[in-house]
């Protein structure tokens, strides 16, 4: 462990730690017939996340959690590989894949450095998995290393909007005034949470996206429904429908 970067041994001790807290989440993940996607669970019908067809396809999910939706991945008929920083939430996926009947390659590591061969996968998606949690100057281009030519990236993090109006405080929610500068936002640790998460503007996103070999397809701006819920205290439900507090990208590697 002591050869991985610092953010990724901060953050394998931090997910370790919570890897309990999540077990339920991804139970009821791995229940559902069709997908939901971020804190507000938007039914799949609303965001259309997926590719129509996946059947036959490679794919592989960069920080996998609970391994959930490469759960949705393989039922679609995927052949998936899922990869995480912790391996408590490892042991959790592999638990759920026996209760489910269901088996694809699970492995312990870090998606800046994925064991794999260029151009092994059709499909690669990251649900605030190493979208948020790992460098993108590192995690972006190993996607794109990963992908075939016209391979699809997908991934769902935090809009850059509610980064910047988040108070520094933990469990405290998003205001209606923007808090921190939107020049130079990259890494940002909480106070007491003892994770690095990683906050990129658009245009950044759009350059670093476009110089690893994408080009973007769709920017998702997320809409919670009327009188959905979440366990989450740091954004409102008045906050998120009226300001994104969530963000979908779609890229593709160009051909």
């Amino acid at each position: 462990m002591s050869d991985l970067p610092e953010h990724v041994r901060i953050n394998r001790t931090k997910w370790d730690d919570l890897a309990k807290e999540y077990a339920a989440g991804g139970e009821r993940g791995w229940a559902r017939d069709m997908p939901v996607w971020g804190i507000w669970h938007v039914p799949e019908a609303e965001l259309h996340v997926l590719p129509d067809d996946l059947n036959g396809k490679d794919a592989i999910e960069l920080g996998c959690g609970t391994a959930y939706v490469s759960c949705w991945l393989t039922r679609r008929g995927a052949r998936v590989v899922a990869i995480d920083n912790s391996a408590a939430q490892i042991a959790t996926a592999r638990r759920l894949q026996l209760e489910h009947g269901l088996d694809f390659p699970l492995i312990h590591g870090n998606a800046e450095q994925v064991p794999y061969p260029d151009a092994s996968f059709d499909f690669a998606i990251s649900e605030y998995g190493a979208c948020l949690w790992a460098d993108p100057q590192r995690w972006v281009p190993e996607a794109a290393r990963l992908l075939r030519p016209g391979g699809q990236l997908v991934f769902l993090t935090n809009s850059f909007l509610m980064t910047l109006c988040m108070p520094p405080e933990d469990d405290v929610a998003a205001t209606d005034r923007l808090l921190r500068s939107a020049f130079g936002m990259y890494r940002i640790e909480w106070p007491i949470d003892p994770g690095v998460e990683f906050h990129l503007s658009h245009g950044d996103w759009i350059r670093l996206l476009r110089s690893s070999g994408f080009e973007i397809e769709d920017l998702i701006e997320v809409r919670p429904l009327e009188g959905a819920t979440t366990n989450y205290p740091y954004v409102t439900l008045d906050w998120a429908r009226k300001w994104p507090c969530e963000e979908v990208w779609k890229v593709r590697k160009r051909r």
